[in-house]
């Protein structure tokens, strides 16, 4: 049996009667395991890549690598998004990702989604071949919304405190798990209220987006409790500061504590993961996927049947 054999779906372990499903383009992204979203920035300033993928060549030659190692989906961004990062004109980030978007479609057969909050990158990405419009901003930014539903695809729906040039400054919540958790819903409902079908729509708790390490923690800890929004979650931990933090190890050393998140986070619910280390991670989701099957319920506790004579 291969790691990723077919028997091992929703259906065997969780006792469902048909798998979950995201549309992305002309793909149907089933989770009958953990999906991997894989990075692929092309920024100057990107807080991993920091520039090492400028250029169609060195794009491409990374995303086949990726999709090599196991890869599922790969995400797109011409706009850094790390705290302290400052935006980027319209055309510019267009002009980051599409010719690499029209590329990828054209050589490999696999889901593409845009990382943008803008209008206009979303309508040229979608047009050159990118199935998932996945926003930091939950689509608040001015005509997102709008695009979306226009656009008739997926959406990621992401919560971040503040904007990026600021949202680490002092963030505060009062109850981040519960917070959070009412802001995804109600952008979910306003996806909804705006055309776009709930089974396109896929929730983002947004780890590092104006959370402290405590707050990326009880979150984390937490993931279970998202499960009440009824959409597929996705969580992206990869490399980031809390891992930094708790390993001790800087950003591009981070893959063994970022599989580790990853897998916690799955096993917490999450059913896409996005990453940059895309061979740990399969392999560490592996393991737990193989694992699975074997997990034995725990016996209910038997209850004595009431006698008659109980009250005597």
């Amino acid at each position: 049996m291969t790691a990723w054999d077919d028997s091992m779906n929703l259906d065997e372990l969780f006792g469902g009667s048909s798998v979950p499903s995201l549309k992305i383009g002309r793909h149907e992204l089933e989770f009958d395991r953990a999906r991997i979203m894989a990075v692929l920035n092309i920024t100057p300033d990107s807080f991993s890549d920091a520039g090492r993928l400028i250029g169609l060549d060195a794009a491409l030659t990374h995303a086949e690598r990726l999709l090599g190692e196991g890869a599922d989906v790969l995400d797109i961004g011409g706009e850094s998004t790390r705290p302290g990062a400052e935006s980027v004109s319209v055309d510019e980030e267009i002009g980051r990702v599409v010719p690499v978007i029209e590329a990828i479609a054209a050589r490999f057969d696999v889901p593409i989604s845009i990382d943008t909050s803008k209008p206009a990158v979303m309508r040229a990405a979608v047009a050159a071949g990118a199935g998932l419009i996945n926003d930091v901003n939950a689509l608040r930014g001015e005509g997102a919304l709008e695009t979306a539903a226009a656009l008739n695809v997926s959406v990621c729906l992401m919560h971040m405190q503040g904007e990026p040039r600021t949202m680490q400054d002092a963030p505060h919540y009062d109850d981040v798990v519960g917070e959070v958790r009412r802001f995804l819903a109600d952008r979910l409902l306003a996806c909804q209220m705006s055309g776009i079908d709930k089974k396109r729509i896929v929730i983002d708790p947004g780890f590092g987006f104006g959370k402290s390490q405590a707050h990326n923690l009880a979150l984390l800890a937490q993931l279970g409790q998202f499960a009440s929004i009824e959409a597929p979650l996705l969580v992206g931990l990869s490399r980031k500061r809390m891992i930094g933090t708790i390993t001790g190890r800087d950003m591009n050393d981070r893959a063994a504590g970022s599989a580790a998140a990853a897998l916690l986070a799955v096993e917490r619910g999450a059913r896409i993961v996005r990453v940059h280390d895309v061979a740990i991670t399969r392999d560490a989701l592996a393991v737990y996927a193989a694992m699975r099957p074997f997990e034995k319920a725990p016996k209910p506790t038997a209850v004595r049947p009431k006698s008659p004579w109980d009250d005597e």
